[in-house]
């Protein structure tokens, strides 16, 4: 399969760029956090689930997952610097 076969035009707007993706498996933090065997279990049952959506919004209660998650967005989508005077 590829991306094509599974995201609609509705969709697009929260495809990662590729180069984005790539941060991940360079992060040592998010390293870090896959050694805990709690997610990776988390993580592997979500992957085989039927029900994907309904299972995210369970393990969106767990901090681990939180943590994980939030992990991943501050890779991808790094915050902006608010309040930061020009030079």
């Amino acid at each position: 399969w590829s991306v094509a076969d599974i995201l609609t035009e509705d969709d697009e707007q929260d495809r990662v760029p590729l180069q984005k993706l790539k941060l991940l498996g360079e992060s040592e933090e998010l390293r870090g956090l896959l050694l805990n065997p709690h997610l990776r279990h988390l993580l592997l049952t979500i992957d085989q689930a039927e029900e994907k959506n309904s299972l995210m919004k369970k393990y969106m209660q767990e901090p681990l997952f939180v943590e994980f998650a939030d992990c991943c967005l501050r890779i991808v989508e790094p915050p902006e610097k608010e309040n930061i005077l020009p030079k």
